[in-house]
């Protein structure tokens, strides 16, 4: 065989070429994958960590690490990747941009919410960031850790939900910021934006004669 034919087959094998991994890839978590055996961090992005949870909307609590893994490896499938080496991290793994194609991977995980820009290495992607936040996609629907503080221990803890009315008692005694006691009956003004959070007092009624009677006061709309 001459040597031409030898070197389209090594370069064609999936074997490291200088500079770069090129090959099939497993997803170890939202930014770290592993190629022919060698683990490559993907460079100026942070996810969050596989066991991380982040809070929804309503304050309820989902494993935004694990979603994030599964949205890489659904992204990726079972194309072949390119990750350019840019470095070696503190850890020993290699550093690299990775691509699909001409996709930049770690563009497409910050734009979609399930990664940040991690501008102590690069700023590469902070435009990406600021898109997806102000979509409120993927993490930023809710509220969540950034990873770097996730690893070093800082948690958040979900939204206690506020309990359901007895049954029949739909008047919602509020206390307001100067600790009047106001009651807001089904279809007021206010009714919908007042929360009962009995941890400042507040309560259900079940009529308005059990309001006034426990000292509060009808709201003015």
């Amino acid at each position: 065989m001459s040597l031409l034919p030898l070197m389209i087959l090594w370069l064609g094998s999936g074997c490291a070429r200088s500079g770069q991994l090129v090959g099939q890839a497993s997803v170890l978590d939202g930014d770290t994958l592993e190629i022919h055996g060698e683990r490559v961090r993907m460079h100026g992005i942070d996810a969050p960590e596989s066991g991380q949870r982040c809070l929804d909307a309503r304050g309820e609590a989902w494993r935004c690490g694990q979603k994030a893994s599964l949205a890489l490896d659904e992204k990726i499938g079972r194309r072949t990747v390119r990750c350019h080496k840019v470095g070696t991290g503190v850890y020993g793994r290699t550093l690299g941009r990775c691509m699909v194609g001409r996709e930049d991977l770690q563009a497409w995980m910050v734009e979609q919410g399930w990664a940040v820009a991690y501008r102590r290495y690069s700023t590469r992607y902070v435009g990406q960031e600021r898109r997806a936040r102000r979509a409120k996609r993927g993490m930023w629907s809710g509220t969540f850790v950034m990873p770097w503080d996730w690893r070093r221990g800082q948690r958040i803890e979900p939204e206690k939900q506020p309990p359901p009315p007895p049954p029949g008692c739909l008047i919602k005694g509020n206390v307001n910021a100067r600790g009047e006691r106001i009651y807001h009956k089904p279809g007021g003004q206010w009714y919908d934006r007042t929360v009962i959070r009995p941890e400042q007092g507040h309560r259900w009624f079940c009529s308005e004669k059990e309001a006034k009677a426990a000292g509060w006061r009808p709201a003015v709309r």
